[in-house]
């Protein structure tokens, strides 16, 4: 695997409204110095969640980014934001705001768009078949050791990850799943 920078969590899970509707006892179990991506497409009951999150993360020592919603994100006192690569220019208006951001890329193309300056990591995806309903075709790992030199940036595994697929990793930072760490972590 590819070094991890200080501060960069070396899991991320991330949550999913109708994957995860209560990513809490999930969370409550995650090892120290990982990372939740609470992602809550509008969700009615999104600040509250976020604060849960925010109270467990504290506590367990873990960092909680939201994503693509900064202004929840300081209302709860998240550690940063998760942005979508379509937000690129709304990202870098926050970047002093939070202690870390990263950013979701679907190939080359994309991560050589990204610099340093605005983003921690990228979360690069589908790298396996994925049960996500937005995941395109995956990249394979071959193809993410390939993309490692795209970027200086660390990138983050995401889509078909579980304790098979991940020891086919290298050149990735870290590991970003939802299933996969459900499967391992739910009681």
């Amino acid at each position: 695997m590819r070094h991890l920078p200080a501060g960069l969590p070396p899991a991320l899970f991330l949550t999913d409204p109708k994957r995860t509707p209560d990513p809490l006892p999930v969370a409550e179990q995650l090892p120290q110095g990982w990372g939740i991506i609470y992602r809550h497409y509008g969700a009615a009951d999104r600040a509250w969640q976020a604060t849960q999150l925010v109270e467990i993360a504290n506590r367990r020592g873990l960092d909680l980014l939201i994503a693509a919603d900064p202004k929840l994100a300081m209302q709860v006192g998240a550690a940063g934001v998760h942005w979508p690569f379509a937000q690129l220019a709304t990202a870098r208006k926050w970047r002093t705001r939070f202690k870390l951001m990263t950013v979701s890329a679907h190939g080359g193309r994309e991560l050589r768009r990204l610099d340093a300056n605005t983003f921690d990591a990228a979360l690069v995806s589908a790298v396996f078949p994925s049960n996500s309903p937005s995941a395109s075709s995956p990249l394979g790992a071959h193809t993410l050791r390939a993309l490692s030199g795209h970027t200086p940036l660390p990138l983050y595994a995401l889509g078909g990850l579980n304790a098979q697929t991940a020891s086919s990793i290298s050149n990735a930072a870290g590991l970003a799943a939802i299933e996969g760490i459900v499967d391992a972590f739910e009681r």
